[in-house]
């Protein structure tokens, strides 16, 4: 069931992932079943890519176009906002490429890529 705006929806996404994650099982920062850690940073970086087409929609107005790749997302950003590019760039890392792609199970990666997930979701905030 899809949210009523586009924050409370990426902020369901994350709320999934919080829940996956549960599921991966840890112990002394490093999770037990990478599966869920793989399925969880996808999840939590869908919820980062829904805040982030609302944004640049809020900022580029009739211009805007849907991104095509993260090099596409992270120079419209930058255009906008040094910080939350910066933020980009570190969730991208953490959850999309050493969560999901490279299956880390470091718990302090991760930790680190749903913080700046969660910060740049407030971006939208309405």
């Amino acid at each position: 069931m899809k949210a009523e705006t586009p924050y409370l929806e990426a902020l369901r996404y994350m709320e999934n992932a919080k829940e996956l994650l549960a599921k991966a099982g840890k112990k002394d920062y490093r999770y037990d079943d990478i599966k869920y850690v793989q399925i969880a940073s996808a999840t939590a970086y869908s919820g980062v890519l829904i805040a982030l087409d609302e944004y640049l929609k809020r900022k580029e107005g009739i211009k805007y176009a849907k991104p095509k790749s993260i090099e596409d997302y992270t120079s419209r950003v930058a255009k906008q906002n040094k910080k939350l590019v910066a933020l980009l760039s570190d969730v991208y890392a953490a959850l999309h490429l050493a969560g999901y792609y490279h299956g880390t199970d470091s718990t302090k990666v991760i930790k680190l890529g749903f913080d700046e997930a969660f910060a740049i979701i407030e971006y939208i905030k309405d």
